[in-house]
């Protein structure tokens, strides 16, 4: 008796020439019209089923991955990295990026099939690079790139499920972060008022700027009499290579002949952080005294000057490199006899300051150039100052006299 015959597109179990069962799952139609009809592979009849069962749900699902190129983590990330992220996100995350991919995760997971990749591959990794001394934070970076790579290929359809939203990251501990204290704040300007561009230090403190947004000002976007500073541009890290016929055996930062290959500006950190501030009256007349000493140093550097309109440079008027600023700041500090910190700390003291002064949340987004309100939970730090104050008026609520 013979059997009948399977209705076109109907998924298929049958026991091959080659010793092995195989399946065939018709999953949706190609670009050219064509059916689109998966094979599987196994050596029982049941894990031959089990397959075809597991490629129709996916069918049903919409999550069955596009048919073409069998991609490896290494294939895919190499793909990811420069034809999707790179044209896409700005040249700092790009950086962060490359480093995660090409330093971990390649050496680490690059022949392992994408559509294999398991949550507790990713695992093993993260425990790994922490075992080998590198800081939990490292880690997690390593896993937001391969969530965000990953996110992308199923996005595609070349993988059903992303291992990394799986995946358990490392966790990692906030640095606790204590703002300066106003006493702090005016020992800081105090030394800074001895030396160059002292107003660079006061817009860091008073507006919360971050490095970047301040030496990328330009004079056209301070308006002194209005009070009003606008922040467009953002000073970038400059990256370079090399620019020797022969190597010179440095890294390409360190080349005598070294060709920097980024612009000195790109636009601001977010659209947030295209903004305008308005100015403390202390900090224009600062700001106005700034550009008189920038008027006579460009006097005596005379042909040398090299005009740029930014507002804060060296002294022969071109953009300070973002290294020199932060040593500057250690510097500064020093000679402030205060603590050490991070030039960052100066943008969480200026919101910690706004804090103090009880200024709205949307007003506070809007000075910070924040996208999000989780930001002010990570900025705006409840120093002992404000524990004490707090402590007074409970103090003057509870035991206060009946008189």
């Amino acid at each position: 008796m013979t059997r009948p015959k399977r209705p076109n597109g109907e998924s298929s179990v049958y026991f091959g020439a080659d010793g092995r069962w195989h399946g065939r799952v018709t999953v949706g139609r190609r670009d050219d019209g064509s059916a689109d009809r998966r094979h599987v592979k196994r050596k029982t009849e049941a894990a031959a089923r089990r397959a075809v069962r597991e490629l129709e749900r996916q069918r049903d699902n919409g999550t069955t991955p596009a048919a073409g190129v069998r991609w490896t983590v290494e294939t895919w990330l190499e793909h990811w990295l420069e034809n999707i992220a790179a044209p896409s996100v700005r040249r700092s995350s790009y950086n962060a990026y490359r480093i995660a991919v090409r330093k971990h995760l390649i050496p680490n997971l690059g022949r392992q099939r994408l559509d294999r990749l398991q949550p507790d591959h990713l695992e093993r990794l993260y425990r790994k690079m922490i075992d080998a001394g590198a800081r939990p934070a490292t880690a997690h970076q390593v896993h937001r790139t391969m969530r965000t790579a990953l996110g992308e290929a199923v996005r595609r359809r070349q993988v059903a499920q992303n291992a990394a939203a799986l995946a358990r990251p490392p966790r990692v501990e906030q640095e606790d972060i204590e703002p300066y204290t106003i006493e702090e704040v005016r020992l800081i300007l105090q030394a800074a008022a001895e030396g160059r561009n002292a107003a660079r230090w006061a817009v860091a403190l008073a507006l919360g700027l971050r490095q970047g947004e301040v030496l990328g000002l330009h004079w056209p976007d301070i308006d002194l009499d209005a009070e009003i500073i606008r922040i467009r541009t953002n000073r970038l890290r400059p990256e370079y290579e090399h620019g020797c016929k022969v190597r010179c055996g440095k890294k390409a930062g360190w080349c005598p002949e070294r060709v920097q290959v980024t612009p000195d500006d790109g636009p601001p950190k977010s659209k947030a952080g295209r903004r305008r501030v308005g100015l403390p009256p202390a900090l224009v007349e600062l700001l106005a005294s700034h550009r008189e000493e920038q008027d006579r140093e460009r006097a005596i550097a005379g042909s040398l000057w090299v005009e740029t309109d930014r507002v804060f440079t060296n002294e022969l008027g071109e953009a300070i490199k973002p290294n020199s600023d932060y040593h500057a700041w250690k510097a500064l500090l020093q000679r402030a006899g205060v603590r050490d910190a991070r030039l960052h700390d100066a943008r969480h003291t200026a919101a910690t300051v706004l804090l103090v002064l009880g200024v709205p949340e949307r007003t506070v987004m809007g000075i910070m150039g924040w996208s999000s309100t989780g930001m002010a939970a990570r900025y705006q730090h409840v120093s002992d100052p404000i524990r004490h104050s707090v402590a007074k008026l409970v103090d003057g609520l509870i035991w206060a006299s009946d008189e």
